[in-house]
């Protein structure tokens, strides 16, 4: 330090009053705690490997099972959960679908591992269908679940313009089946003192979207659903993670081309599976149990703490949506003109 500085800083510490002494130390704190936070994200994010899927019962006959399974995200979770090792049971609607899941990986896998089909409706309270699904699970070794099965808005349009039974519908996948289909599943991890549950979450649920509020509400509710689980079954080797995702290829998501803050659902699957157990972009951010796998994902997590100031991002993703919502319409006059 140049002698100079030096002899200012005594100077000024000298002839300051214990409150100056006092912001030197707080302003200290703060730019340690920001630099911890900062090489910890880094780590995590970059650097360190998770935890390894041998643990959940990967290439020991324990099986994975994917909700959602028939495409996008769920899809890929459930192809390469097959190809780490675990029998995979695939749980969506569409059975067509399903089955051309199941035939991937058979030829990947090169039928090394055992594939089901459960076909269920999760937009509807079919009673005997979870049952059916309940038992059919405790007869399996169930190691890693995923919560994959989500549905969004077909736009973003205003609360008191939504269609009921739209939100009723995304209520009842995204909440109901999440909570039913867990609680089918964790009495056996219990029981074996081993499992792993994956809830795919959203930025939306970390910023509450205006135009999309039901779908907003909903994945904020699987965050801290899941920050309460996993505190719950911490001692019983059960590891509960919510996956916080910014944009995805998708049909979901409606977006097709990649870039570097959407990438493909393979390359999403593969970060998420690489770092079970950590915190990612969302470490040291007051969200136990959220896993902000993807890179770039984890890099904007991580600057949206760092800059605070939430309404604002609120405010941003309301012009976003109302942009979103407008080139949606024009697309539909565009097609009703050719029919």
């Amino acid at each position: 330090m140049d002698a100079a500085l030096k002899i200012w800083l005594l100077d000024q510490v000298n002839n300051c009053p214990w409150p100056c002494t006092l912001l030197l130390f707080l302003g200290a704190l703060t730019f340690a705690r920001f630099t911890f936070k900062t090489l910890v994200v880094f780590l995590q994010t970059f650097i360190l490997p998770g935890t390894s899927l041998k643990k959940f019962g990967a290439k020991k006959g324990a099986w994975a099972v994917v909700t959602g399974a028939s495409d996008g995200i769920g899809r890929e979770f459930a192809i390469q959960l097959g190809s780490s090792g675990f029998n995979i049971l695939l749980v969506a609607r569409n059975s067509k679908m399903l089955n051309d899941v199941a035939a991937e990986i058979a030829a990947k896998t090169k039928s090394a591992v055992e594939t089901r089909i459960y076909l269920i409706d999760f937009a509807q309270d079919d009673k005997s269908k979870y049952e059916g699904l309940k038992v059919l699970l405790q007869h399996l070794d169930v190691g890693v679940l995923v919560n994959n099965v989500g549905k969004s808005h077909t736009m973003p349009t205003y609360f008191a313009e939504t269609e009921e039974q739209e939100n009723a519908d995304i209520v009842a996948i995204n909440v109901n089946a999440t909570i039913r289909v867990t609680h089918a599943v964790l009495p056996g991890m219990i029981q074996r003192k081993r499992g792993l549950i994956l809830n795919l979450g959203s930025f939306a649920g970390l910023v509450p979207s205006p135009m999309l509020a039901t779908y907003s509400g909903t994945k904020a509710f699987l965050a801290t659903f899941t920050s309460a689980l996993a505190e719950e079954v911490r001692s019983q080797g059960i590891v509960v993670q919510h996956l916080n995702t910014y944009f995805v290829v998708s049909k979901m998501s409606n977006i097709r081309r990649t870039s570097a803050l959407v990438p493909t659902p393979a390359s999403y699957v593969h970060a998420c599976l690489s770092k079970i157990g950590f915190s990612g972009g969302a470490a040291l951010t007051g969200r136990p149990g959220t896993l902000t796998a993807f890179w770039t994902h984890a890099v904007v997590d991580y600057a949206m703490h760092v800059i605070g100031w939430k309404s604002r991002f609120i405010t941003y993703t309301h012009s976003l949506h109302k942009d979103i919502r407008k080139r949606a319409l024009r697309k539909l006059e565009r097609e009703a003109k050719k029919v």
